[in-house]
């Protein structure tokens, strides 16, 4: 599914997002709308280069290890039915990868921190280190790590930018939230992402 054109302009400086930005741990039912998805989803790894391929978040040789899953509750993005989505940057679009609302799944495998259930929307992100170990050795592993950071903040502040509020896991069983989230095996998860409107 082909998301809505992101926008490159908003109302809330850099400035005031960052001195705003804080980890929340609790949030209101209320839905996300296909926009703030598309935004959430393009500050994480969108392309952001007219006629290019270069992305919203550095990446070492530009070799973009990373993957981003949406975990998408019931009700929680409008227009959208409940699952796991992989991001498509090439076309800024969202496929289907399993069906049902996995967030309980999901806060179980990350220790039982069950609050990750309440957000409407879950963001998984994973590297697949072998696209940046082929050139870097594992020196790659670190560059992946440092990628994984800068994704964080941006989804931290576009959040934030957009009246949104984030919380931020990475105590899970790699191997628990692979198989509730139904991808593949060398997709290693590295942080996962609750965003919704806070309590």
């Amino acid at each position: 599914m082909t998301l809505p054109e992101p926008k490159i302009d908003g109302s809330m400086s850099v400035e005031k997002a960052i001195k705003q930005r804080r980890t929340v741990r609790s949030f209101r039912k209320s839905a996300l709308t296909m926009e703030e998805l598309s935004q959430l989803l393009y500050s994480a790894q969108g392309i952001t280069e007219d006629g290019g391929f270069k992305r919203s978040a550095p990446s070492g040789g530009a070799l973009y290890p990373l993957d981003v899953y949406a975990v998408v509750g019931d009700r929680g993005v409008e227009g959208l039915a409940p699952g796991v989505y992989h991001y498509e940057p090439s076309g800024h679009r969202v496929d289907l990868i399993s069906h049902g609302d996995k967030r309980r799944e999901l806060a179980r495998a990350s220790l039982h921190q069950m609050w990750m259930a309440s957000a409407p929307l879950n963001l998984v992100i994973t590297s697949e280190y072998a696209r940046i170990t082929s050139k870097y050795g594992e020196r790659g592993i670190r560059y992946a790590l440092i990628e994984v950071g800068h994704v964080g903040q941006n989804i931290f502040l576009q959040a934030e930018a957009m009246g949104l509020k984030a919380g931020i896991v990475g105590a899970f069983h790699d191997s628990e939230v692979i198989r509730v989230m139904g991808i593949p095996l060398r997709h290693e998860p590295l942080l996962i992402m609750p965003v919704g409107y806070g309590t």
